[in-house]
C-alpha cells in the first residue's frame, strides 16, 4: 500500500471590495497593529481618536478598499488619484501578495503618478515600495511620531 501526502493546500482567494461599514472597527485594529509592527512604535492616538480620524478624513477624502479572505479582513488601502494615504496588511498575513493587489488597485486608479510617505524605521515598507517601482524623492521628519520619514513617488512606465 502506498500512502501519499496531500498536495499543497490552495489558499482561499483574495477578494478586493469597496469599504463596508461592518469592517470599521476591525479595519482600525488592523491599521494600528500593522503600523506598530512596521514602525516599531505604538500608535500615539487613542482608538477613539483613530476611529474619528478614519471617519472624518480617510472615508471622506480617499477611496477605501478592503482585502478579504474568506470574509475576514486581511488588508486595506486608502488612496486618491494622486496618493496612497494608507496601505496596511494584517500582521499575520505578510508576503501573500495582499499589499501588491491593493497597491495595484491604487496604481490602476491613478493618473499615472502616485506619491506616499513611510517612516524611515519601516524598512519592510521601503523594500515593498521600491520593489513596486517607487523611488525616494524626499527625506523629512514627522513631528507627531518624532521620526524620520520618506516621500516616495511612482510613475507609470511609458509604453
Amino acid at each position: 500500500m502506498t500512502i501519499s501526502a496531500p498536495g499543497p493546500l490552495m489558499p482561499v482567494p483574495l477578494e478586493i471590495v469597496a469599504y463596508r461599514p461592518e469592517f470599521r472597527a476591525p479595519l482600525v485594529a488592523l491599521w494600528r497593529d500593522s503600523f506598530a509592527l512596521g514602525v516599531g512604535a505604538p500608535v500615539p492616538n487613542s482608538v477613539e481618536d483613530h476611529l474619528r480620524f478614519f471617519d472624518e478624513h480617510v472615508l471622506t477624502e480617499t477611496s477605501v478598499h478592503l482585502a478579504l479572505r474568506d470574509g475576514t479582513l486581511v488588508g486595506l488601502v486608502a488612496f486618491t488619484p494622486e496618493s496612497v494615504v494608507q496601505l496596511y496588511v494584517h500582521v499575520d498575513h505578510p508576503g501573500q501578495g495582499i499589499g501588491t493587489r491593493l497597491l495595484d488597485l491604487a496604481k490602476a486608479n491613478s493618473g499615472g503618478k502616485l506619491w506616499l510617505y513611510t517612516f524611515a524605521t519601516n524598512t519592510n515598507a521601503q523594500r515593498f515600495y521600491e520593489r513596486h517601482g517607487f523611488d525616494v524623492v524626499e527625506r523629512g521628519f514627522e513631528p507627531v511620531m518624532q521620526l524620520g520619514d520618506l516621500r516616495y513617488e511612482w510613475r507609470r512606465p511609458a509604453g
